[in-house]
């Protein structure tokens, strides 16, 4: 699943394509990926809206438009967000998008590719393209200044890289808590954006393993893993996301942060650090990976 990382990746990679572009055709394949109104109702309100502003919340990309609505995208498990060029739709990065020039151009009226559920056609003769294999991703609309109304949005807790996350936020979160650490990192309540790919990542860096129980930690690894949380996430940004499986950016690039991965999909390979077997275990249902070693004991960043 598109993380923090990914996503905001995806948020950098889509400004320079889609501020000022207004929409002229709305296309949907698969009724179902319109969440909270008619797939009527989203394509006539989305035509002749320009692109204000693009920010991220969480794993929720925001969309601002020129009309006072906002386009809200949850890219699920598979879910890809990209920009499709003016050239009659050649793919910025051919070998990477489930798209070839033979397969276009996306007129409308006429059958997506694979997989590519929505088609925004814009002025500049561009398309804003929503591809999920999985199809656990959503697209829908919102009045702007409603949009955190929304399931999933109001529920959200703090951003990590902002200021609002601090350090005693993280200890409330966390103090006293019987939940595995590992669990509590992916409490979109408690802090928004971590998935399984970087709580894995934070709790090595921060030397924690992950079946520990919130409230056993001590004010010293608290202040470790609130480092962690805010170095790893900052790391997952600057290699542009994890490109495991399906993930590309709005141009179809793939990340690199998956060639810096220190745990996580490692099992039975040796820890960079120690040379001992990465060693994976379930916890609230989720694949874990972690060094047994290295994560006994706070571990410096």
């Amino acid at each position: 699943m598109p993380e923090l990382p990914e996503v905001e990746t995806v948020r950098r990679s889509l400004i320079k394509h889609l501020i000022g572009r207004t929409i002229e055709e709305v296309e949907v394949f698969l009724p179902k990926i319109i969440r909270y109104m008619e797939v009527a109702q989203f394509q006539e309100s989305l035509k002749n809206q320009q692109f204000l502003a693009i920010e991220r919340r969480g794993k929720y990309l925001l969309a601002h438009l020129s009309k006072g609505w906002t386009l809200v995208v949850h890219l699920g498990m598979t879910g890809r967000l990209y920009y499709l060029p003016v050239d009659k739709g050649q793919p910025l990065s051919s070998t990477s998008l489930p798209l070839t020039p033979s397969s276009l151009p996306l007129t409308k009226g006429s059958e997506a590719p694979r997989h590519v559920h929505a088609i925004l056609s814009l002025d500049n003769g561009g398309s804003l393209v929503y591809h999920d294999y999985r199809q656990f991703g959503y697209l829908t609309l919102s009045r702007t200044n409603e949009t955190m109304c929304l399931k999933g949005l109001k529920e959200l807790g703090p951003e990590p890289l902002e200021d609002k996350f601090s350090l005693p936020v993280l200890q409330r979160g966390v103090q006293g808590r019987k939940a595995k650490i590992k669990q509590l990192l992916l409490d979109q309540r408690l802090v928004a954006g971590i998935g399984n790919i970087y709580a894995d990542e934070i709790l090595f860096t921060a030397g924690l393993h992950p079946e520990r129980s919130g409230g056993s930690l001590t004010d010293a690894e608290l202040k470790k893993l609130y480092r962690s949380i805010r170095y790893v996430l900052q790391k997952g940004i600057e290699f542009r996301g994890t490109s495991i499986n399906d993930y590309v950016d709005g141009e179809g690039h793939p990340g690199e942060f998956q060639h810096h991965l220190q745990v996580y999909q490692r099992t039975g390979q040796a820890c960079t650090r120690c040379s001992s077997v990465i060693q994976r275990v379930k916890v609230g249902g989720r694949s874990s990976h972690f060094c047994p070693q290295c994560q006994t004991e706070p571990a410096k960043i």
